[in-house]
């Protein structure tokens, strides 16, 4: 299959009146697309999300199976996710080790957007919470440490706050391959800096449950924007003021800074309430609280972020893009496959009309149905 497109975003920069051939769900050749019929539009790698707690009315810590886990990847799939990480929030260690076979599962039936799982929590701080119910906050034991260390999960990503586990923690994680991020913490700078050192290598939802930037403690705030490390941003203009989050991507380069959605049930459906632990999430308007006005993820998808932080934070479409699809695809270790428009990637396309507006996606090389079509 060939594809020849008006504008073509590639890590080597945008590409005019382009071909894309792709075979067996490859790309193969990039070439001009000569005399050939050429699409308007702008063609962009599939979105890579690393934090989805759920999506189509499926919340992952409620549903620990295959084929909810495809409701919910499927849901992400209509607003251009190609890949992502289902997500579990804070829960008991049952609960890991059934979601830990959920997404084996997954990982076993070739899932085509599910690569793996991202555990966040339980080993976060208390009074960094967030949403996250406190009875299961908790230091790890032998045993969570082989739930996360299963060779069958895919890529896996682990959210903890350096101030409530052992550095030591962070070092047998990443010496099995687990990618360590650090987020949900009131954690000093100097704490901070210590789990880098040990080998955390990401910041989940930048600014969000985490301790702040001040004159006298930089805090992990201070830390994330003097490092090299990947953080993750909500830009759904509820978690982040706009500002704020335009002043990290200018700190650190769309190479360092990936758009998440902290996806909740909401997404792809028009679900409005959810009973979540012993409290309810509510949907008002573009945003997901609790009753007490305590932020409860997002009802943001991956396209509507890129659209943010393009139209309203003014970054060029190219920089969001590498921010939605290539640097995660890094963070996770996934860019020899994934995040790109380049020659050995996976055929994972989005076509945008000049409005920005998803036209077409492509999975592994195949049309996906958007729900524009289904429905049409």
């Amino acid at each position: 299959m060939k594809l020849c497109v008006e504008r073509v975003i590639t890590p080597a920069g945008i590409l005019n009146n382009a071909a894309i051939t792709i075979e067996q769900g490859v790309i193969t050749h990039i070439d001009e697309a000569g005399d050939s019929p050429v699409t308007p539009g702008t063609l962009l790698p599939g979105y890579v999300d690393t934090q989805v707690n759920g999506g189509g009315g499926v919340l992952f810590n409620q549903h620990l199976d295959y084929e909810s886990l495809d409701v919910l990847a499927r849901a992400h799939l209509q607003f251009g996710t190609t890949s992502l990480l289902p997500t579990l929030i804070t829960d008991c260690e049952q609960v890991m080790a059934k979601a830990g076979d959920a997404i084996a599962e997954a990982i076993d039936r070739k899932h085509p957007t599910i690569v793996g799982v991202h555990y966040e929590g339980p080993f976060i701080h208390t009074k960094k919470k967030g949403v996250h119910d406190a009875q299961y906050i908790r230091t790890p034991k032998d045993s969570e440490l082989a739930i996360l260390t299963r060779k069958d999960l895919g890529r896996v990503l682990v959210t903890v706050a350096p101030d409530n586990v052992p550095l030591s923690f962070i070092q047998e994680l990443t010496a099995e391959g687990v990618v360590v991020a650090l987020g949900h913490s009131n954690a000093a700078f100097e704490q901070t800096q210590a789990a880098l050192d040990a080998g955390a290598t990401g910041f989940t939802h930048l600014y969000n449950a985490m301790s702040a930037l001040q004159s006298r403690e930089p805090g992990m705030v201070g830390a994330a924007l003097n490092s090299d490390a990947y953080c993750g941003l909500i830009i759904d203009h509820h978690h982040v003021h706009p500002q704020s989050a335009a002043l990290a991507i200018k700190a650190k380069g769309p190479q360092h800074i990936m758009l998440v959605t902290d996806a909740m049930a909401h997404v792809g459906c028009d679900l409005n309430e959810l009973a979540f632990f012993d409290t309810t999430i509510t949907r008002h308007g573009g945003k997901l609280t609790t009753p007490d006005g305590t932020l409860a993820g997002s009802c943001l998808d991956m396209h509507q972020a890129v659209l943010n932080t393009h139209r309203d934070l003014g970054f060029s479409l190219a920089a969001c893009s590498q921010m939605a699809s290539q640097t995660p695809a890094q963070f996770m270790s996934l860019q020899n496959t994934l995040g790109s428009i380049a020659i050995g990637q996976q055929a994972n396309l989005l076509l945008l009309d000049n409005n920005l507006t998803i036209d077409s996606i492509w999975l592994h090389g195949k049309p996906v149905a958007t729900e524009q079509e289904a429905t049409a």
